[in-house]
Parts: structure tokens; C-alpha cells; sequence
């Protein structure tokens, strides 16, 4: 049986359960929650580090996932950026190489890179390739498909602009894809961010899923939408 924590029976004491709640006041019970901390009664307590948490979103959606023109998958970036960055690299030659490592690339190549990740080396978030490559990058699937760094167009991550994807992908950008339940999980922040900002990301991320509704899906398409914190309860959004 799980144990709940001191801090999270503190917390429970301002969430609002599953009441669905503006989204403002969704983002401030979130704050409120995130900026509790357990009493520690014993000596040996050691003080928490200030940690400035991340704020997810998660959309449960009336998809059948098992259907593939119902499948759910993209990036987008938002207008707030999410507050970190990413290590990025890129399967490019000649000129777009160059772009690659003018945009923040911290790995650009071909055959060689293809080689060196193959030997084990996985120190990067994002892989990002030309078209033309991905004959060489195809290889790498049963590599890099398990945990989710496998360049596809569906992604944007296979793209002949290879300098504007790096860009855009250091900064932050987001990929997402909905799991075998139909839900969608994606960072929209920090803790630290305004609740403007935060809102503003919110909205902007729930507005892109809404507008890639796959005309297969009948019925209900958002059926729940939740935000929290990296330590906190959830907190369901108000959605039309």
C-alpha cells in the first residue's frame, strides 16, 4: 500500500480536487501547492533544496489509439518557452551542417555521427536530420526508436531546413504523442513562470491539440484536461 508523504497531505489541504476549476485559478492552486513544504520532527532532517518545479499538462483525449488516423503526434513551440533547454544534434552535410552548428548543434554529421551513436554514445536530447540522410540515420531506429530520439517528419525533426528545426528544438520546443490510454502529457512551464505565462502556454498547447482533432474521433474530444507540478496533486482545467 502506498504512503502519502507530509508534504502531500499538506498539499491536499489546498487542492481543490476534481472540481474543474478557470485556469487561473488552476495555475495559482498549483503554485500554492508547489510552494508547500513537510515539517521534518526529527533531528536529523536534512533542508529541502529550493527546486524550481516543472508544470505539466496532461489531456485526456476521445481517441481510439489503436486506430492509426486517430493517432495524435507533433511538436509545437510556445509563446513562453518552457524554461529549459535541449541538447541538440544533427544528421547534416555541407552547408546545412553548418547551420546545424550555428543554431546550437552540439553534434553535426553524417556517417561518422551515425557510427559514434551506434558505439553507445547518447548524450543528447533531440536528433534532428535531413532527408537526405536518413538512409544512414534509418539504422539507428532500434536504437534510438526505444527511447523516443528517432528523427521523424511527423515531428519535424526530418527537415531539409535543418538550422531552423535545431533552433527551435535547443529553445525548447516540444514533441508529443499520445500514449496507448489516449492521453497527452507535455511540459508547458515552471513553477517560477507567471501565472499569465503559464496561462498563455496553456492555452496555446490545448488550442493546437484542439485544432488537430482527427475527423475519425467522434463524440468528446477532450474529455479531461489536468495541470500539476512535479511534486504536487493534479488539478483538472475547466474546458468547453
Amino acid at each position: 500500500m502506498a504512503v502519502m508523504t507530509q508534504r502531500h497531505k499538506a498539499q491536499l489541504q489546498h487542492s481543490p480536487g476534481d472540481t474543474p476549476m478557470p485556469i487561473e485559478k488552476a495555475i495559482e492552486a498549483v503554485k500554492q501547492m508547489a510552494s508547500v513544504k513537510a515539517e521534518k520532527k526529527y533531528k536529523q532532517a536534512r533542508p529541502r533544496k529550493a527546486w524550481d518545479q516543472t508544470v505539466e499538462i496532461a489531456l485526456w483525449l476521445g481517441i481510439d489509439p489503436k486506430q492509426a488516423d486517430q493517432m495524435i503526434r507533433g511538436s509545437v513551440s510556445l509563446p513562453k518557452g518552457i524554461g529549459a533547454t535541449k541538447r541538440v544534434i544533427a544528421f547534416a552535410e555541407g552547408a546545412e551542417a553548418e547551420a546545424a552548428k550555428a543554431a546550437g548543434a552540439i553534434e553535426v554529421g553524417g556517417e561518422d555521427l551515425v557510427k559514434k551513436i551506434e558505439g553507445g554514445w547518447m548524450d543528447f536530447d533531440v536528433a534532428i536530420a535531413h532527408p537526405k540522410l536518413m538512409g544512414k540515420v534509418g539504422k539507428l531506429g532500434r536504437v534510438l526508436g526505444p527511447q523516443g530520439k528517432m528523427p521523424s517528419p511527423k515531428s519535424g525533426t526530418v527537415t531539409p531546413d535543418v538550422g531552423t528545426a535545431v533552433k527551435e528544438y535547443a529553445a525548447g520546443k516540444l514533441e508529443y504523442r499520445n500514449d496507448d490510454g489516449g492521453n497527452i502529457h507535455a511540459v508547458v512551464g515552471k513553477v517560477s513562470f507567471s501565472t499569465e505565462d503559464l496561462k498563455e502556454n496553456i492555452e496555446a498547447f490545448v488550442s493546437h491539440i484542439r485544432r488537430i482533432k482527427p475527423q475519425a474521433s467522434k463524440g468528446t474530444y477532450m474529455k479531461r484536461v489536468c495541470i500539476k507540478a512535479t511534486y504536487t496533486p493534479a488539478v483538472t482545467l475547466e474546458v468547453e
